[in-house]
């Protein structure tokens, strides 16, 4: 269950102003049409989450406990450097032809949109941390459609309000801890 909730909580506050985000921005307002979206959002991150969750289990099996330790603990690190790093949308990648249909335009165009990003990274972390394969994939995939689902429903007039900076920051925190808890091997739960 902790593998789940926290997979959950540092997606869906990694996600807050990620270009991600601005992609469902873009999708609800170019094709208003929340439902053929926000299932295109859910199955391209399971798939993309799916891989990245499998990365993380087989780094698990692949390398030692101590190298492991390392591992992780640098990566969260690098990660709370990179939640301070604001995104971007690049014109192309929100720029697909609707041939596709509003689904399949919105899954192709999340599952590019998320290769290498920083939640496709967590999620590699956070397999490769709590070896619960199935409880990390469904909680990252259930914290971008926290972040998103807003986004494609509400639009505009909720990102305004929400200090994106704060949020970061918060999220900046939080990979820092787990990154130095995993270096210096202590589990607080």
């Amino acid at each position: 269950m902790e593998a789940f909730l926290v997979s959950t909580s540092l997606v869906a506050l990694a996600e807050m102003g990620d270009k991600t985000q601005l992609l469902s921005l873009l999708l609800a307002a170019r094709y208003r049409r929340p439902v053929p979206i926000l299932l295109g959002i859910f199955v391209a991150t399971l798939a993309n989450h799916a891989g990245a969750g499998a990365l993380g289990a087989w780094i698990t099996s692949a390398v030692g406990a101590d190298v492991m330790r390392w591992v992780l603990g640098l990566s969260f690190l690098v990660m709370a450097v990179w939640m301070l790093i604001p995104d971007t949308l690049d014109e192309t990648e929100g720029a697909q032809r609707a041939r596709f249909g509003v689904f399949g335009t919105t899954v192709l165009a999340f599952f590019l949109a998320e290769m290498g990003d920083k939640t496709q990274v967590a999620t590699v972390a956070l397999a490769a941390q709590y070896a619960a394969f199935t409880a990390v994939v469904l909680g990252t995939t259930l914290g971008m459609m926290i972040a998103n689902a807003p986004a494609v429903l509400l639009g505009e007039r909720i990102t305004r309000r929400l200090p994106i900076r704060h949020i970061h920051a918060a999220a900046a925190v939080i990979f820092a801890l787990l990154g130095g808890l995993a270096l210096l091997d202590v589990t607080p739960w």
